[in-house]
């Protein structure tokens, strides 16, 4: 039998943060069943955990949403960083993901990852269009210190800034416009939102990825990680957010996010807890 944890990443308290389905060792499994297994669980995503290619590395880590395989996601890399170190492995790690290898620290309950992977600048979606998909008038979007933009540091996200924290709480998606977006600005994800409203160092935000089988997510540090480089990117200053998603879902989260310009790098932290436990019948 296949052993599978499940985890509350980016909370403390059991029920809220984001899910995820570990499979602490997958080498019994089926390449071919991997997608099945992840879209059973139908959480955001589900890592699969394999021997390191690497000697020196802890694991390989395959992440895995409903809808397809993908290289870098933050809450799995914590969460799934936690679950190691809860299963008896001493010390920091470094996890071999499909972007390459990531480190990870600990201290206490929490787990952090560095990336050094570049800022990608991939397209500036329409406006009006970004407006409609989130289901409010243009004018709720804030330019002030950018426009909408699909950008990268593994997936990509159209990170959108909006001017109060009630055009946020009245985001309502609209699926046919978020198509439209996904056939003019294909990318990695069917363009994925991620809005924000920001004071000061502290950040409310919500994500939304329909197309790919996540409504809403509560927590993805991958789009915490992008927003931080580029927020960094246009102060030309290091940044260190609080960034709070998953209200609105009834599953609060915290993600921290610092980052440093020389090297250009962002770390990503959180905490996670473990709440359910079992094993694969098939």
């Amino acid at each position: 039998m296949t052993r599978y944890f499940v985890y509350d990443v980016f909370t403390k308290t059991p029920f809220g943060g984001n899910q995820l389905a570990v499979i602490p060792d997958a080498t019994a499994l089926r390449d071919a069943d991997l997608q099945d297994i992840a879209r059973e669980f139908n959480y955001s995503e589900t890592t699969f955990v394999y021997p390191a290619s690497d000697p020196a590395h802890t694991a390989k880590v395959r992440i895995f949403t409903p809808t397809m395989e993908i290289p870098f996601a933050g809450h799995p890399i914590i969460g799934t960083a936690l679950a190691l170190r809860d299963e008896g492995h001493q010390g920091d790690m470094t996890l071999e993901l499909g972007i390459g290898p990531i480190p990870c620290r600990f201290n206490e309950d929490a787990a952090a990852f560095t990336t050094s992977a570049p800022l990608e600048r991939i397209a500036e979606p329409d406006v009006s269009l970004v407006a409609k998909s989130l289901g409010l008038p243009i004018d709720a979007i804030d330019m002030s210190a950018h426009a909408p933009l699909q950008a990268s540091l593994g997936l990509p996200f159209v990170i959108t800034a909006l001017r109060h924290d009630d055009d946020l709480a009245a985001c309502s998606t609209s699926i046919d416009a978020i198509k439209e977006g996904a056939n003019r600005y294909p990318a990695g994800l069917d363009f994925a939102l991620y809005a924000y409203v920001r004071s000061g160092e502290t950040i409310n935000a919500r994500m939304f990825a329909p197309l790919d089988n996540i409504p809403e997510d509560p927590a993805t540090g991958s789009a915490a990680a992008t927003l931080a480089a580029l927020l960094t990117e246009i102060a030309g200053s290091p940044r260190s957010l609080t960034i709070h998603q998953g209200v609105s879902m009834g599953r609060p989260s915290v993600i921290s996010a610092e980052t440093t310009t020389s090297p250009a790098q962002v770390t990503i932290s959180g905490s996670a807890i473990r709440t359910m436990q079992g094993e694969l019948l098939t």
